[in-house]
């Protein structure tokens, strides 16, 4: 068994949060702190030259490459490391582009620091790690395929709620309008809507979009 110790490098906008997170890691001794990235850019830059065996890795990292696009870059880096998504969100439009990257885990961050230790190291290890409530969403859609939103329609049902027109949305997503309304027209049928205001109200009390 390797005595080597268990390299991290915590990726958050946050500089507040990236010391908290030092210092949980620093509780246990086999595991050591490669590094800190606040940008999604700097992360894959410094992954490319820390090498770190896994990456603590936070989704909204402000303007620029966001945690999920950050995913999918590291792990089409040479010596790849494993992805540990930690993170305050848990809507559907989160969690699935950043399991679809790639992601090894999803926790949140509310998680005890104790489980926030032996999830990294499940997670180094190529274990997936879900908070509960995560893997039951996921759980969910995969019994019931027929009535979760596709990404596709998650997509655009945020862009309705940020209050873009048809027209916007299909020059935005590179889709015709009628296809636009094809996908609403789903989305309505599976959350049992009329109207696109009811939509959005029902699928952010689902918790599919934020």
């Amino acid at each position: 068994m390797s005595t080597e110790p268990l390299r991290v490098l915590i990726v958050d906008d946050h500089p507040i949060v990236r010391r908290g997170l030092r210092a949980a890691l620093a509780a246990d001794p086999g595991i050591e702190v490669a590094g800190e990235s606040a940008t999604g850019a700097d992360a894959v830059t410094q992954a490319a030259e820390l090498h770190p065996d896994l990456v603590l890795m936070d989704l909204n990292l402000g303007p620029g490459m966001n945690g999920a696009e950050a995913t999918r870059r590291l792990l089409e880096l040479p010596r790849p490391p494993r992805v540990l998504i930690l993170t305050t969100y848990d809507s559907d439009a989160d969690i699935l582009p950043a399991i679809s990257a790639g992601a090894t885990g999803y926790l949140l961050k509310d998680t005890d620091p104790d489980e926030l230790l032996t999830a990294v190291r499940l997670a180094a290890a190529g274990e997936t790690v879900l908070t509960p409530a995560i893997a039951n969403r996921l759980v969910t859609r995969v019994r019931a395929p027929e009535r979760a939103l596709t990404a596709r329609e998650i997509e655009i049902l945020g862009m309705v709620a940020a209050g873009r027109s048809n027209q916007a949305i299909a020059r935005a997503s590179f889709i015709t309008e009628a296809t636009v309304k094809s996908h609403l027209v789903q989305v309505f049928a599976k959350l049992a809507v009329d109207s696109r205001t009811a939509a959005v109200a029902e699928a952010r009390r689902r918790g599919i979009i934020p």
